[in-house]
């Protein structure tokens, strides 16, 4: 009678060696000129650019959240990788850093090649997004640990800025404005409720039922989180004083981690318009204005603070790069973020 193996107690290694196989040329096509070595070893080498003066490394981790349960729903994995990027490398770009690598994990109960090699691709297609390197990653089979045909994905960023050019709020003036960038709806925060809402609760909506110029319902809930490093380069460009990621909390609770004490937001809320997505969660829930401004990006995905006459040259040149930017509000001299339409 043979003994128990590895894959009779659910990991199949040749699986695993399979994936990173096709992996391999996806992180290939991420590499800069600043990658040693490539993918396969114990440890990804990066060496960080020579024209940065005082480099300082910045780094960001995060997840997608139970933004997961819709694409394993739909059965659609090539751009939840996206969103693990994203919602790391628009962290460590408030800071005015340049993505320099990311690294991945990825674990599920059984693994899938094809799917995992769908939101491998996801990653990779971020990382070109973000102008940096995909350098490693590890990926585990913990067998009975996740239902089947679910994983979880975690990330990690690194980034470099010169310490001269750290952007850390203190510039911040009384009489800034505050610009924002449009979100590409929920992003990847709020999903606990947008799915109780919608999906999860009494009468719920079909994933396939259409949404108007955005697709389905579905469609509208799995747009990848946009990532915002070249609108961060610009707005660098143009003298910026703070930028935030907005993410869980919302307007709310992100913009004052970045304004200096004694000073606050006063937000035009009629200055952009809103994704319909959030509309729809608030009227079948009955979400209270508050709960949805706190769980909620709104429709804004990042927000930049610059002097009073640097504020329209830094939208009109958003605006050109392929984003829409406005004017959403300005520096107050009280603290805290307030509202008015």
């Amino acid at each position: 009678m043979a003994g128990l193996t590895y894959r009779d107690a659910g990991v199949d290694i040749d699986a695993g060696e399979q994936l990173v196989e096709r992996i391999k040329p996806l992180a290939q096509s991420t590499h800069s000129q600043y990658v040693l070595g490539s993918l396969g070893g114990f440890a990804g080498l990066c060496s960080i650019p020579s024209d940065i003066e005082d480099p300082i490394l910045v780094s960001g981790t995060d997840g997608v959240g139970t933004k997961l349960k819709l694409a394993f729903e739909l059965e659609r994995h090539d751009t939840i990788g996206i969103d693990l990027v994203a919602m790391c490398v628009n962290d460590i770009i408030t800071v005015g850093a340049k993505p320099l690598f990311f690294l991945d994990y990825f674990a599920t109960s059984k693994l899938d090649v094809d799917q995992g090699e769908a939101v491998v691709k996801g990653i990779a297609e971020g990382c070109r997004q973000s102008e940096c390197a995909l350098i490693g990653g590890e990926t585990a089979e913990l067998p009975g640990f996740y239902a089947a045909g679910e994983y979880d994905l975690a990330g990690f960023a690194v980034g470099v800025v010169s310490r001269k050019r750290i952007i850390d709020g203190k510039a911040t003036k009384l009489g800034d404005k505050l610009v924002g960038i449009a979100s590409s709806g929920l992003h990847s925060n709020g999903f606990s409720l947008a799915r109780r809402v919608l999906i999860e609760g009494d009468a719920p909506l079909s994933l396939q039922s259409d949404f108007g110029p955005l697709g389905t319902l579905g469609d509208a809930l799995l747009r990848p989180t946009r990532i915002y490093v070249k609108a961060a380069q610009i707005a660098l460009e143009h003298g910026v004083h703070a930028m935030c990621h907005i993410t869980g909390g919302g307007l709310p609770e992100n913009l004052p981690r970045v304004t200096p004490k004694g000073l606050g937001v006063a937000i035009d809320a009629g200055s952009w318009t809103i994704d319909p997505v959030f509309a729809l969660i608030q009227a079948r829930g009955a979400v209270a204005d508050a709960e949805m401004w706190r769980t909620f990006n709104m429709g804004v995905g990042f927000t930049m603070v610059v002097a009073p006459d640097r504020a329209t040259q830094l939208v009109d040149a958003l605006n050109a790069s392929g984003e829409r930017a406005f004017v959403m509000g300005e520096v107050v001299d009280h603290e805290g973020v307030s509202f008015s339409s």
